[in-house]
């Protein structure tokens, strides 16, 4: 969007934070292990409610709901290729 001076204005005030996200580098094995343990695979939210073998109903994913879900996931992502390309780790651990 841009005002009538012609300069871009963002309306996302989570703006500056998915900016500093993204442009995040992993070069710490120790750092990047533990972006592995701390930010899950799936959501962890995500259930199948079953009774007597049945399912009753699902529960969808709430972390979807999350406006930073994309660049979290995208600093893990970049935490898992650093630990397989840059340290030669088998991270099937993490998946």
């Amino acid at each position: 969007m841009t005002n009538f001076t012609g300069i871009l204005v963002h309306n996302d005030l989570l703006h500056p934070i998915r900016q500093w996200l993204e442009s995040r580098e992993i070069h710490n094995p120790k750092l990047a292990h533990f972006l592995c343990k701390l930010i899950p695979a799936q959501c962890p939210f995500e259930r199948d409610i079953t009774l007597f073998g049945r399912k009753l109903f699902h529960i969808p994913p709430m972390c979807k709901l999350n406006p930073l879900y994309e660049e979290v996931v995208g600093l893990r992502f970049k935490a898992l290729c650093y630990l397989a390309d840059e340290c030669g780790e088998d991270v099937t651990a993490y998946c």
